[in-house]
């Protein structure tokens, strides 16, 4: 069933481009979130007041193309830290799947929010145009200022996290602090 979800994802889904630019505010907002599926209030003023936050869309939960890309991210966390960078993935799916999600795919390295109302997914323009009850998959890379650095839009899972790393690797050099 859910390959079958991904594959008709897929196949309507048309290329969208996030609304944010590089170096536009992105909107503050905190959710509830989990991480190795325990349940707290995420802040992305107070995780920015730490450096960079990756704040990354996808459109459901144990999905298979999700569950990789949050793998990814898990194997990835390492080198995110290593940059200074947290990581928070945002979909629509509830709190208590969330939570189970945090355990299994994300293996309890990052947080994944609940945003059942789409208000996160809309404020950052990651509503799938076609099917809008779904987040685009989308990753921005926000710089501790609170202004986008990057961003990233492909429902192929595959490439974000190289993407989104390669893109911290390249604000990181810049700053002097980070070296």
């Amino acid at each position: 069933m859910r390959t079958a979800f991904c594959l008709a994802l897929a196949c309507t889904a048309s290329t969208a481009f996030a609304a944010l630019d590089l170096g536009d505010k992105a909107p503050d907002f905190s959710a509830q979130a989990a991480l190795a599926g325990q349940v707290f209030q995420y802040s992305l003023h107070q995780e920015l007041a730490k450096g960079p936050v990756v704040l990354y869309f996808f459109p459901m939960a144990f999905s298979e193309g999700c569950s990789i890309e949050a793998h990814n991210f898990a194997e990835a966390i390492p080198e995110f830290k290593a940059l200074g960078a947290s990581v928070i993935g945002v979909s629509r799916d509830e709190i208590d799947t969330q939570k189970r999600f945090s355990v299994s795919a994300c293996r309890g390295k990052f947080a994944v929010a609940a945003d059942p109302d789409q208000s996160v997914m809309k404020a950052y323009d990651a509503v799938l145009t076609l099917k809008p009850e779904y987040a685009n998959r989308v990753s921005y890379l926000i710089a501790p200022d609170g202004t986008v650095a990057y961003q990233y839009t492909s429902l192929n899972s595959d490439k974000h996290v190289e993407k989104v790393l390669g893109a911290l690797r390249q604000w990181a050099a810049k700053r002097p602090a980070a070296r």
